[in-house]
């Protein structure tokens, strides 16, 4: 039995913070059933890549979801919302707060309807404060968090991270929350209103950059890809390529300098603590700098990983797809799809006994695509039923 598997999702979300979390949800075992808008439905399936007309994007965060279409703009596709609340154990939804209050379908509208129901809100600014009701993107959530100002290179523009950073942690973040009221539920009996900021998320994972500050008194700037407080702890060019070196305390440092053959750097009246390293690290990494250009990055990660000294290589994406530990741990998987054919998209990083692992993963539904399982499995309703509520545009 996997962790999830009674708990049933109803999803009202779109594009990315919303469905990532339910993707989550979905490879831990619960049933998540994708509420879309008739004809259109998720605004990502018109997302690209494609391929045969399919978006890789949807497939790639929605699939082995069911999918129902409904109009919650029409009284009977509110009605029949209502109706499946009475089923769910879980709604969540990404629209800007207030919009599904001027629908009649906000927490404390369905709360009365259903108790037990944990509701999750994902959204830019939150449900509380001056900015709630103010529209958001992942750049956005990047740039008021703060981190793109600590993104990037001295004297460069503003960085975005290169992937949906803002969305993802939103996601993560409520999936979290979610589980967390399952569990509260559980002991209580009683549900509850999740509320997620992307905003608030991005403060959260500032990390040292808070505290830095308050040190400091003045904010952090971008500083490349070293980190702030830990020396040597970055990419450095070998003769052909750039590679990563992590030595995280003052033990590692004395082995990489035995390993590349400068012992003295040790005992170095600069370099002898990680304060110092941190503090003298434009002329330390001056010297590293001379002697990491003599060899390959494939020979000093081979040298310095053998010396137990954590390093790696900067992988593109191709060799994270090709790589043997990536692989060994079923992080890339397929899916079979009707239309795209066979696609390669990532696995489920959270491994658990309980859940079998799976080298090919289900498809992504068709707009609608479970209408009859759901309509007629959980509301008893007959397929002329059914048939008579797409004739009048409520599915």
């Amino acid at each position: 039995m996997q962790p999830l598997e009674n708990i049933k999702i109803l999803d009202l979300s779109r594009v990315l913070a919303g469905p990532y979390c339910t993707m989550v949800l979905s490879d831990l075992g619960a049933e998540v059933i994708k509420v879309e808008i008739p004809e259109t439905g998720d605004d990502s399936r018109s997302f690209g890549p494609f391929k045969n007309g399919q978006s890789l994007y949807f497939i790639s965060i929605n699939r082995e979801k069911k999918s129902i279409s409904l109009n919650l703009k029409t009284a009977r596709g509110k009605e029949i919302l209502k109706q499946l609340i009475t089923k769910v154990d879980v709604v969540i939804e990404n629209y800007r707060p207030g919009t599904m209050e001027k629908l009649g379908l906000g927490y404390e509208d369905l709360r009365k309807i259903n108790p037990e129901i944990i509701y999750a809100a994902s959204s830019g600014y939150g449900h509380t404060g001056p900015d709630s009701k103010k529209a958001s993107y992942d750049i956005l959530a990047q740039a008021m968090g703060g981190v793109m100002s600590i993104t990037g290179w001295p004297d460069t523009p503003p960085t975005r991270v290169g992937m949906s950073l803002g969305d993802i942690t939103a996601s993560l973040y409520t999936a979290i929350g979610i589980l967390a009221a399952i569990h509260h539920r559980t002991v209580t009996g009683q549900g509850q209103k999740v509320d997620i900021a992307m905003l608030d998320c991005q403060v959260s994972i500032l990390e040292n950059a808070i505290t830095r500050y308050q040190v400091e008194n003045k904010s952090p700037v971008p500083l490349g890809n070293r980190h702030p407080t830990i020396t040597p702890f970055q990419a450095y060019q070998a003769s052909d390529s750039y590679f990563v070196i992590a030595a995280g305390n003052d033990s590692l440092w004395i082995k990489l300098c035995e390993v590349i053959g400068r012992p003295d750097l040790a005992n170095h009246p600069d370099y002898a603590t990680n304060n110092l390293r941190t503090r003298h690290i434009a002329e330390l990494n001056a010297e590293l700098d001379k002697i990491l250009r003599n060899k390959t990055a494939a020979e000093w990660i081979r040298i310095i990983d053998e010396a137990g000294i954590p390093c790696g290589p900067i992988n593109t994406i191709d060799k994270v797809m090709a790589d043997q530990q990536v692989l060994s741990r079923n992080m890339i998987v397929e899916v079979d799809d009707t239309r795209a054919g066979k696609i390669k998209i990532a696995g489920n990083p959270i491994k658990m006994t309980s859940i079998e692992e799976k080298t090919h993963r289900g498809p992504a539904p068709e707009i609608g695509g479970n209408n009859l399982e759901i309509y007629s499995g959980l509301l008893g309703l007959s397929p002329e039923e059914i048939d008579l509520l797409k004739v009048n545009g409520v599915i």
